[in-house]
């Protein structure tokens, strides 16, 4: 009887020793993922999330470069890329700038509906 209470208690006590070493998949252990708020040694550092600027914020952030430069066109061609149509019209829209040809009327063009568009708020 002794015996046997012995032998129980020891298959027991392996069993528990086995089950606190961890998941095994095998002979190998599970793979634990940790939660995205813990940060690891090797892990690169996270870059920081910033939410999406809408078309607007994007061309009004183009007011700040220098009026009447190249770089302000780029600006505006980074947002709105340009593009040829069959038929000149005038611009309706701020989109429909991209469709001017000449790159001193585009930027008229843009400026004309950016500088009159309503501000809007820093985030």
């Amino acid at each position: 009887m002794k015996k046997t209470i012995l032998s129980l208690a020891a298959v027991l006590f392996c069993t528990s020793a086995l089950a606190q070493s961890g998941p095994m998949v095998g002979d190998r252990p599970l793979l634990q993922v940790k939660p995205k708020g813990m940060k690891t040694a090797a892990a690169a550092p996270a870059k920081p999330q910033s939410k999406p600027q809408s078309m607007a914020a994007k061309l009004q952030a183009c007011l700040e470069i220098d009026d009447g430069t190249k770089e302000r066109l780029n600006c505006y061609d980074g947002v709105i890329p340009p593009a040829a149509k069959p038929k000149a019209t005038k611009a309706k829209a701020v989109a429909d700038c991209k469709f001017t040809k000449e790159e001193d009327e585009r930027l008229a063009c843009f400026n004309g509906f950016v500088e009159n568009m309503p501000k809007l708020p820093k985030s």
